[in-house]
């Protein structure tokens, strides 16, 4: 089978149950994802059983699109596309360069994406392994991460930010012991945690873990402090919540 025909399959079976949005500029954000090397990659992995076929988009960022892929027996998971094209090669380099797991960086923006997407397997796996409430890691190919899905049949997990806790020190209790568990178990700074970055299903749980960084990153200690203030900041909105300091909390997560 060539090459246009296998593209031509492949992008069949993408169309089979993709829920076409509203607004055209999400739709330009979604086709824009699907340059001929990742249909191929994608290709790979439904030749390989990891994914049967791939399904409507949960979500759209500057970084990656999420979409809802399937298992060959009807297992739901979440599929990150990470763009090539429009991606910030900068930004990723200054969580990329100081992490010793990736000691060799190179400057090719399509290399620099592969690590990205590696590290948020890595970070993923180091969190999972922690006890820390994320997507459970599956399968990762170049710029394409497989993951559990969070959600239920149709139903995607809504963020934190859209979904205010009806019972907010007890999910403050919890966001806080995973912050505890990142530091102090997996060794990693979240380095973007937000109401943005946590989806509300049965409970917390953190996403978005691409940028994650290990302690011994110049930065980390800056990152850990900016995590901590948004979350404080987040919950401080809430009439009689007890929340830590910012020293205090910093403290506490960094006892090792």
């Amino acid at each position: 089978m060539g090459t246009d025909e296998k593209i031509e399959r492949l992008e069949r079976k993408i169309d089979k149950r993709r829920i076409r949005e509203k607004r055209s500029e999400d739709q330009s954000a979604i086709e824009g994802t699907f340059d001929t090397a990742t249909i191929m990659i994608l290709y790979e992995l439904i030749n390989k059983h990891v994914l049967d076929y791939l399904g409507g988009v949960i979500s759209t960022g500057k970084e990656a699109n999420v979409y809802k892929g399937f298992g060959e027996d009807g297992e739901i998971y979440a599929v990150k596309i990470y763009r090539i094209k429009t991606a910030d090669a900068n930004f990723m380099k200054q969580y990329i360069i100081g992490d010793p797991r990736f000691k060799r960086v190179r400057k090719k923006t399509h290399d620099l994406v592969y690590t990205w997407a590696e590290k948020e397997f890595k970070n993923l796996k180091r969190a999972h392994s922690a006890g820390v409430r994320v997507p459970n890691p599956i399968h990762v190919k170049k710029n394409i991460l497989v993951m559990e899905f969070i959600g239920e049949g149709d139903i995607s997990a809504p963020r934190l930010k859209d979904s205010p806790p009806k019972k907010p020190q007890m999910v403050f209790n919890k966001i806080y012991s995973y912050m505890k568990g990142l530091y102090q178990k997996a060794r990693l700074v979240h380095a973007d945690l937000s109401e943005y970055n946590i989806l509300m299903w049965k409970g917390p749980v953190i996403i978005d873990i691409s940028q994650a960084v290990t302690l011994e990153h110049p930065n980390a200690e800056e990152f850990l402090l900016r995590d901590i203030q948004n979350i404080l900041k987040y919950f401080n909105q809430f009439k009689g919540i007890k929340l830590p300091t910012l020293k205090k909390a910093y403290k506490e997560i960094t006892k090792v």
